[in-house]
């Protein structure tokens, strides 16, 4: 299917839900980040804006980019009303077609998923190779299926995190797979409704230029 086609699905998503007041971070960002100091940040896919502001709040500079104009547009609005404006830039990438410029010390891809085509392993390829020496790439995938997704397919197959690193391809020599793990947490959906899930977390670094 065609960008047009995409970005009016995913528009049509984050329109037809409000705007969240106080987004929260991920989880897995969290206690992946907590101690690093900051540096430059990209956030595939900002969705409600949570990662992005979090970040941002601690010192990071982020590079924040969505599909959805309407997500960039929204993180944008949250930025500049707390006084993060100057930290984060919001900007409208289909990944399919472009990738946001620049080198960082950190990009995160919190639940990349999407009903259209992608070639994920080569944006995270191409992501990868935009970190510095010693930053990191942090995927985290769904490992499982929540009851509120968009996605219900009962066949559907998540990779495993390392079925992930390797379909990057990426030189050993040159980036180093510091985490491939299957957590579970307890997620809370729309109307506060609440599930057990599974996340899929790769976490790697790279260790040369």
């Amino acid at each position: 299917m065609s960008t047009t086609d995409a970005v009016t699905f995913w528009d049509g998503v984050y329109a037809g839900r409000p705007s969240a007041t106080d987004p929260r971070p991920n989880l897995r960002l969290v206690e992946t980040i907590t101690g690093l100091p900051p540096g430059d940040a990209l956030d595939l896919g900002c969705g409600d804006s949570g990662d992005s502001l979090w970040l941002a709040r601690r010192g990071w500079r982020v590079t924040a980019v969505d599909i959805s104009a309407v997500a960039a547009e929204r993180l944008a609005d949250h930025a500049r009303s707390l006084g993060l404006g100057d930290l984060v830039t919001a900007e409208q990438h289909d990944l399919r077609a472009s990738f946001p410029e620049g080198r960082f010390d950190l990009v995160s891809a919190h639940y990349l998923h999407t009903p259209f085509d992608l070639d994920r392993a080569a944006v995270l390829r191409t992501a990868a190779h935009a970190l510095r020496p010693g930053g990191r790439l942090l995927v985290v995938d769904h490992g499982s299926t929540a009851p509120w997704s968009w996605d219900q397919d009962p066949d559907i197959r998540y990779p495993t995190p390392r079925e992930v690193a390797a379909g990057i391809g990426l030189d050993p020599a040159t980036w180093t797979v510091e985490r491939a793990d299957a957590p579970r947490r307890t997620a809370t959906g729309p109307g506060g409704r609440t599930a057990e899930v599974v996340d899929h977390v790769l976490l790697v670094r790279r260790t040369t230029a």
